[in-house]
Formats: structure tokens, C-alpha cells, sequence
């Protein structure tokens, strides 16, 4: 007897059939799911958010090395430091970037004073 002549036999792959017609429809609507999530504005924006964050920091992630400010890589800042200069230069903002260098030197300044003072026990 062969397989489709048994009614036992074509009634179990009938019913293997069924749910093998079941998973996939099952399949079908969680991926629709599952897109109509990511479509979302909110899932949208934070997937952007993501890719933005991941290629700075490839991007940029060669900029400083291992030591402190000796380890800056001016080669792959000046790039960076050319197109700032130039915008500043074009938009005509040199000196209100004069007086945010001036601040931000002594706000540095301030921070490196700061550090090494001795602590004084009470």
C-alpha cells in the first residue's frame, strides 16, 4: 500500500498541511506587525538617532587616542577645525567665537586650578 492509498496516512498529511498553512499565516501577520512598529514616528526618530550615533562614532572615534591631550590626532581634526573656521568666517561670527573661546579658556582654566589645589583638612 502506498502512502495516498492509506486514509490514515493522507489524513495526517492533510492535517501536517494545515498547520504548516497555520505557522505561515501566523508568520505573515507578525511581520506585519512588526513593520507597522517600525513605521511608528517614535521608532523612526530613535532608529535615526541610532545610525546618526553610530556613524559619529565611527566617524570621529579616531580623533582622540589613549593619553590624555598629547593624544589628539590633529590629522584627523583639521578637517573638522577648516570647515568650523569657515563657517565661522563666512557667517561673520568671529567675534562672538573670540568671546566663546575666551570664556570656555577660562572656564578650562578655572577647572585645571581647581583640581590641583590642595585639599585642606578641617
Amino acid at each position: 500500500m502506498s502512502k495516498h492509498e492509506d486514509p490514515a496516512a493522507l489524513a495526517a498529511e492533510k492535517q501536517r498541511l494545515i498547520r504548516e498553512g497555520e505557522l505561515y499565516r501566523i508568520k505573515v501577520v507578525h511581520a506585519k506587525a512588526l513593520v507597522a512598529q517600525a513605521l511608528q514616528p517614535d521608532a523612526l526618530l530613535h532608529g535615526a538617532v541610532d545610525h546618526a550615533v553610530g556613524l559619529a562614532q565611527a566617524r570621529l572615534g579616531g580623533l582622540l587616542q589613549p593619553g590624555g591631550l598629547s593624544g589628539i590626532n590633529f590629522k584627523s581634526l583639521m578637517p573638522y577645525a577648516l570647515t568650523v573656521g569657515s563657517f565661522i568666517a563666512r557667517k561673520r561670527l568671529i567675534k562672538p567665537a573670540l568671546a566663546l573661546a575666551v570664556v570656555a579658556g577660562a572656564g578650562v582654566a578655572w577647572l585645571f586650578r581647581r583640581k590641583s589645589a590642595p585639599l585642606q583638612d578641617e
